[in-house]
C-alpha cells in the first residue's frame, strides 16, 4: 500500500466547538511490526483545527501500519506523524510510539505544531508520557 492509500484511510470530519475553543484528541491502540519483537503501543494526542479524526478510521490505520515497509520504530512515529499532519492538519500533534516490554523499554516521541500557535495553559495539563 503507497503512502496515499495509507493516508485515506483516515477519514476527517469536521471539529465541533468552533475555533476559538482549543482542545486535546487522544487515540491509541497497538501494531505489531517486524521491526521490534514486542508489540507497539500508539498514543496519538492533537488539538484539532479544522479537522477531527474519525476514531474507527485510525483503528483501520493502525492495522495497515502491522506491513508497511517502515524501517525502525522511528520511522513508523515519522510515518503516523506525517500521515495525521497531512490528513487534518492539527494546531498541535504528538505521536507516542513504545514497545510493550521492558526489556529494553523502547518510546519514541514525536512533536510538531502549527506556526504560531502555543497555548501553554492546555499542553500543561496532559500527562507526561
Amino acid at each position: 500500500m503507497d503512502i496515499k492509500d495509507r493516508r485515506a484511510l483516515l477519514h476527517a470530519a469536521p471539529r465541533p466547538g468552533g475555533q476559538a475553543l482549543d482542545y486535546v484528541v487522544s487515540l491509541g491502540g497497538g501494531i505489531f511490526h517486524a521491526v521490534h519483537p514486542a508489540p507497539l503501543s500508539i498514543l496519538l494526542r492533537y488539538v484539532p483545527d479544522k479537522w477531527i479524526i474519525e476514531p474507527p478510521s485510525f483503528m483501520a490505520y493502525l492495522k495497515i501500519l502491522d506491513d508497511a515497509p517502515l524501517a525502525s520504530v522511528e520511522a513508523i512515529g515519522v510515518a503516523i506523524l506525517e500521515d495525521v499532519s497531512n490528513e487534518v492538519v492539527p494546531r498541535w500533534l504528538q505521536v507516542l510510539v513504545s514497545a510493550e516490554s521492558d526489556d529494553p523499554q523502547y518510546t519514541v516521541l514525536l512533536e510538531d505544531r502549527q506556526p504560531k500557535w502555543d497555548n501553554p495553559a492546555l499542553l500543561s495539563r496532559l500527562k507526561r508520557f
